[in-house]
């Protein structure tokens, strides 16, 4: 069992100079919400985690057997199945699972599998009014009722009552719908009460899903999620835009299933050791290039406000007078929670989600997600199918600057799984406090799969 986490004081733990997140949300131009001045700090102790976390196929079959059939997990969002017959398949470490909406509306989730000789019942998303095997025509209802065994005076011994296809628990929560292959797996609202208290603000239940971008990438699923657990690597991955986030200035916020990192924008990082005019944070905030106008900001008017008042009147004609319910950080800051193990959506007017995992049953390749869900008005706009990036394909081609981002976070994964094959270091070395969300993951980690 992983050792217990203990609590730090924020007013005396170890910190980056500069001003603190909570001192830049005092100079907000609105009230800023309760849920933004939780602090959570925690001490996860300085300890290394194996190396052959990563680069080994042992520890990812455990991690197959220990977490992935056993936990909570993000499959897909409601709007994607809205209509009876309406199903989805979620793909995860080698297994296969069928998210369906039945004829009364309700959503249930089976293994992906025919019960007579194994085949897979759907292999694409769709709508289809029965549940039936392509390879020997074994069908089931949607409600997953066995409904028709073709000859069947040759089975004598199914027992049609029983012969349904299992189900797997299933959950909503905003407008995502979770599953759990384990069929006795804890309750749902347990798993996610951190979550789910500290999103009831923000409701991404009434945002709808404009953009969807997936890639394979040649590294562990870890080693991706982690590049998106902190802001630490800013200043040697993303020095161009240094000018204009707090990187090391983060706060980074520890519950159970829980963790944020709230990196605060239109500020100067404070590992700048000259200072930055206004103008040239707004340059480097808006990817303006060295030689373009930049706008004047109005007198008595600070850089946040200026952006998140930009940002409200962008929003206006989709989120309506909401905007003006927001203060400033929540339009300017990137608030960046994730939910064990792999689900990390954003706070606020954001509407970023990523989701990490494992590609199939190689422990050296994962998936990478990144969704845009954004607000809207009148009727509900039809959900964005996937785009599957090639592996040469950019991801600024389909996410413009937060492509370019992650252009850069992409080009080291694969660099940090051959280092890590290589390594002499038995341990991955991760600093207290700014890392302390990768230690978080890697501390449940142990409780679920060990060492």
């Amino acid at each position: 069992m992983a050792e217990a986490y203990r609590d730090l004081d924020p007013e005396t733990m170890p910190r980056s100079p500069g001003l603190t997140y909570q001192q830049l949300l005092d100079a907000d131009s609105h009230g800023v919400p309760d849920v933004l001045r939780l602090q959570s700090p925690k001490d996860m102790g300085l300890v290394e985690y194996p190396v052959t976390r990563y680069t080994t196929a042992t520890y990812h079959e455990k991690e197959v057997e220990h977490l992935w059939k056993k936990v909570w997990q993000m499959a897909c969002r409601e709007e994607e199945i809205p209509q009876p017959g309406d199903h989805h398949r979620y793909d995860i470490a080698g297994m296969s699972f069928l998210v369906v909406r039945t004829e009364s509306g309700e959503i249930k989730a089976y293994p992906n599998a025919c019960l007579h000789r194994g085949r897979m019942l759907k292999e694409f998303n769709g709508n289809a009014a029965e549940l039936r095997c392509p390879f020997h025509g074994f069908c089931w209802k949607l409600d997953g009722s066995l409904n028709d065994i073709p000859a069947d005076w040759d089975f004598p011994h199914i027992d049609r009552d029983k012969f349904s296809l299992p189900e797997i628990p299933v959950a909503t929560w905003e407008g995502f719908i979770f599953i759990n292959p384990d069929q006795q797996c804890a309750p749902f609202a347990d798993f996610i009460k951190d979550l789910a208290d500290q999103f009831q603000r923000w409701q991404p239940r009434n945002l709808f899903k404009a953009a969807h971008v997936a890639k394979v990438m040649p590294c562990n699923w870890k080693i991706a999620q982690e590049a998106f657990c902190e802001a630490y690597h800013v200043n040697g991955t993303h020095p161009q835009i240094l000018r204009s986030l707090g990187d090391v200035n983060s706060q980074v916020d520890i519950w159970e299933n829980c963790a944020r990192v709230i990196t605060p924008g239109g500020t100067t990082s404070p590992l700048l050791d000259y200072e930055v005019p206004d103008k040239e944070l707004l340059r480097a905030n808006m990817d303006l290039p060295h030689d373009a106008e930049v706008p004047e900001i109005p007198a008595g008017v600070n850089v946040r406000t200026y952006l998140a008042d930009r940002a409200r009147e962008n929003l206006r004609p989709m989120a309506g007078q909401k905007v003006d319910e927001y203060c400033d950080a929540e339009l300017v800051d990137s608030i960046d929670y994730t939910l064990f193990p792999n689900f990390h959506p954003w706070g606020a007017f954001n509407g970023i989600v990523y989701r990490f995992r494992p590609n199939g049953r190689d422990h050296r390749s994962s998936i990478m997600e990144c969704m845009m869900l954004a607000p809207f008005q009148g009727e509900r706009p039809p959900p964005a199918e996937v785009v599957w990036l090639e592996e040469d394909q950019s991801w600024s081609r389909a996410l413009g600057f937060l492509g370019k981002v992650f252009d850069q976070d992409a080009f080291n994964m694969p660099r940090v799984q051959e280092g890590l094959e290589t390594t002499y270091q038995t341990g991955v070395v991760l600093s207290g406090y700014q890392e302390s969300k990768v230690r978080w993951l890697h501390h449940k980690l142990t409780e679920w799969v060990g060492e």
